[in-house]
């Protein structure tokens, strides 16, 4: 398995992918590794990519010899903000091209963050989810949870989807959703069922 590349993936849409991404290219930047960022498909793009884009900027930040357009980074970019399949409508996603486009960019990096779109189980073909995505590109996972009332069943299902498909991962809270019931309704489960708890804000 490739330790060249992550895939941050998380249990649902909305749960704080991006801003994951941004944590683990400033922490793995600090740590003294030249870092770089590949989102293979955005949707709900209008005029630019906006989680590329805003990714682009920190990536050369971070690390400057990261010499890429947006276009490299956000190969398909989709208006409708919707899942890959619906909004790609009778384009063509190709899977080996994809493949390429992260061998290059690994190339330009110690370390390539990669981000999905929606959670794991959001359709890019009729019988292909981000999941197999992952399975694809051989990578490990960070799967992003909520702190949000509910987010224990999302969490677990993700978990065992991740299990299932064979997939080494680790997994990390975003404490912005119910963050003030949070350790009253939610964490006591965790803490019981869990041998450990990471949460994004302490990268």
């Amino acid at each position: 398995m490739s330790q060249k590349s992550i895939f941050v993936t998380a249990t649902n849409t909305d749960v704080g992918k991006t801003y994951a991404c941004e944590q683990f290219l400033k922490y793995y930047s600090k740590k003294g590794l030249k870092v770089g960022y590949f989102k293979p498909i955005e949707t709900g793009v209008k005029e630019k990519p906006i989680d590329g884009s805003k990714m682009l900027k920190l990536v050369k930040e971070l690390n400057p010899s990261f010499e890429v357009t947006i276009n490299d980074i956000v190969p398909y970019q989709f208006e409708l903000p919707a899942a890959p399949f619906v909004a790609k409508r009778s384009s063509n996603i190709d899977l080996n091209f994809l493949l390429e486009k992260k061998e290059e960019l690994e190339k330009l990096c110690d370390i390539l963050i990669i981000e999905g779109a929606g959670g794991l189980f959001v359709p890019i073909e009729k019988d292909f989810f981000i999941i197999d995505l992952i399975k694809f590109f051989n990578i490990e996972a960070k799967l992003i949870t909520s702190s949000k009332l509910g987010s224990i069943n999302d969490t677990l299902l993700s978990i065992e989807a991740l299990k299932n498909k064979k997939i080494d991962f680790e997994w990390y809270i975003n404490l912005f959703i119910d963050k003030d019931s949070f350790n009253e309704v939610t964490l006591p489960f965790y803490k019981e069922y869990f041998k450990k708890i990471k949460y994004l804000h302490e990268l």
